[in-house]
């Protein structure tokens, strides 16, 4: 018989409720900024080679790329970046809301920013483990189009990029890259996921906004500035190590400091900002896109099946 504490206690949607909606809302958000992933990445990866001044701007690499590939061209990897999201996303937002729930207070009090940024933290490097296979396939199949025509590897999609990866390569590949890419996915939740609870926080506190999709909007806007300035730097470095070739049995990197000091040298300090507009241009609208689908998905679930 239940007692009357455990009667009072608020009803929450199960743990695998969070994870699949955490995948579904960074899929959904996924489909509409795919095109500025691809622009992303493009622009990171023109400093190398005899390609070092492809593109003058984000508006320049997607002009070139509507050019030279077409129309369909600019969702190039989107098999692979939905599927990044499945991975990725499910994993580091069903364990951060577990995570949250678990440190909120029996009162209803929230943790602490400091809390939340380690939460973040945690969940974004497991999910970063669990997607990095994903995040290769995806970096190599945006690449794709930049390279010639006899240094293309011409996946079909994410799943034919992992066969042949594994295949040509070694499994251990998939994984490469994998510590950039989870130093990434710290600092990244760790901007992020705090930033957003405690701006919509800071949001609802000051009594002019309610819980609502302006309130969610006007939070993931900020929580993608901060994450932009943050985390460019470690993503550059992931971009390069996950799209580079082995040449006469040689990587062209050897670890992540050796991409920033060559760089920094040969591009210029900033160039660790390249492609800011957008990387921001990206990032925010994934942001504000995967916290308003989470949120109306969280809120139908507990209308529809919790409070019923």
């Amino acid at each position: 018989m239940a007692s009357a504490a455990d009667s009072s206690k608020p009803k929450t949607s199960p743990k695998y409720v969070k994870f699949l909606f955490g995948g579904l809302a960074g899929m959904g958000a996924t489909v509409f900024v795919q095109p500025l992933d691809l622009v992303k990445n493009r622009m990171q990866l023109s400093g190398q080679g005899s390609k070092a001044r492809e593109y003058k701007t984000s508006g320049h690499a997607l002009i070139s790329i509507l050019r030279n590939e077409g129309l369909t061209g600019i969702y190039t990897g989107l098999s692979a970046g939905l599927l990044r999201q499945a991975t990725y996303t499910t994993t580091r937002l069903g364990i951060y809301t577990v995570l949250f729930e678990r440190m909120t207070g029996a009162d209803g009090t929230p943790p602490s920013f400091l809390l939340k940024a380690l939460i973040g933290m945690t969940a974004g490097a497991a999910g970063a483990f669990v997607g990095t296979p994903a995040e290769v396939a995806l970096i190599r199949m945006t690449a794709d189009g930049r390279l010639p025509p006899d240094q293309k590897r011409g996946y079909s999609n994410v799943f034919n990029a992992l066969a042949r990866i594994s295949r040509e390569e070694g499994i251990s590949t998939l994984w490469r890259g994998c510590i950039p890419t989870m130093a990434r996915a710290v600092v990244v939740n760790a901007a992020q996921l705090a930033s957003y609870s405690q701006s919509k926080q800071a949001l609802l506190d000051s009594g002019y906004f309610r819980d609502d999709i302006l309130c969610h909007f006007c939070a993931s806007m900020f929580s993608g500035l901060v994450t932009t300035a943050a985390s460019m730097p470690v993503d550059i470095v992931k971009t390069r190590i996950q799209s580079m070739r082995t040449i006469d049995g040689k990587p062209e990197y050897k670890n992540g400091l050796e991409v920033l000091v060559k760089v920094i040298r040969n591009e210029g300090f900033f160039s660790l900002w390249k492609g800011f507009t957008p990387y921001y241009a990206r990032l925010g609208p994934h942001t504000v896109l995967t916290f308003v689908f989470l949120e109306q998905m969280n809120k139908f679930y507990k209308r529809s099946f919790l409070d019923s």
